[in-house]
């Protein structure tokens, strides 16, 4: 009994530490993505190189690193009213608008004869976040330590964040998808489109739910002013 005990609990930790290894191993090979994307992305999705769990963990990054930038960075190069800031809020108009692009990318991939599973394409979207927290993390923390004066290089810095993550998220899904550039170019346009389609429909359906729901309040308080 103690035996097959002490097997069983030698299988868990083994399994543990295989699940943590290859955790950390995706994890890392982010940084090569960033710098290598075109082999990085094929083999993130192909050969399995990647994981949902490091997915997770750059995208849960990505959110902190937009909100710490909200609340420390110098007054000198954002104006933010942190007073007012709903931490929660920030981090849903950002989700909520990635998830949404995913998600159209995903249905508009059969009319594109795209090869990506929806694992596949939010996999590398969230990996092609990397370099926004790689750059705007330390540069939280230098806003706090030069003067204005010297706005121009954080502004750049800034701005190569923002290209840089832009330009993973053209090639992750050109190499999810097995895309030429050209077409990849159109297909993130009917992306687009078709996004802000789901968000308008979204927002119909709540809107329509509001009104729906008013009216059996209004309903269920009228009988009840009637009949008490």
């Amino acid at each position: 009994m103690n035996v097959a005990k002490s097997l069983t609990d030698g299988m868990v930790k083994n399994e543990r530490a295989a699940g943590w290894k290859r955790y950390t191993a995706s994890l890392k090979y982010g940084f090569y993505v960033i710098f290598h994307p075109f082999d990085g992305f094929w083999d993130l999705v192909h050969e399995q190189r990647g994981s949902l769990m490091a997915a997770h963990t750059w995208l849960f990054l990505f959110l902190l690193t937009y909100v710490l930038r909200l609340l420390l960075t110098n007054f000198q190069f954002i104006t933010a009213p942190i007073q007012y800031i709903n931490v929660y809020e920030q981090c849903g108009s950002l989700l909520l608008p990635f998830l949404i692009l995913c998600l159209a990318n995903w249905a508009l991939s059969t009319l594109f004869d795209g090869k990506g599973r929806f694992k596949d394409i939010y996999m590398a979207m969230c990996y092609a976040l990397i370099p926004y927290v790689l750059i705007q993390l330390p540069m939280i923390f230098i806003s706090n330590m030069i003067s204005f004066d010297e706005a121009a290089y954080y502004q750049v810095l800034g701005s190569v964040s923002i290209i840089w993550c832009v330009f993973l998220v053209f090639t992750g899904l050109m190499q999810v998808h097995d895309y030429t550039p050209g077409k990849t170019l159109i297909f993130l346009f009917f992306t687009v489109f078709g996004a802000l389609v789901i968000l308008f429909l979204i927002l119909v359906f709540f809107s329509l739910l509001s009104d729906a729901i008013g009216f059996f309040v209004s309903l269920y308080r009228e009988i009840a002013f009637r009949l008490y």
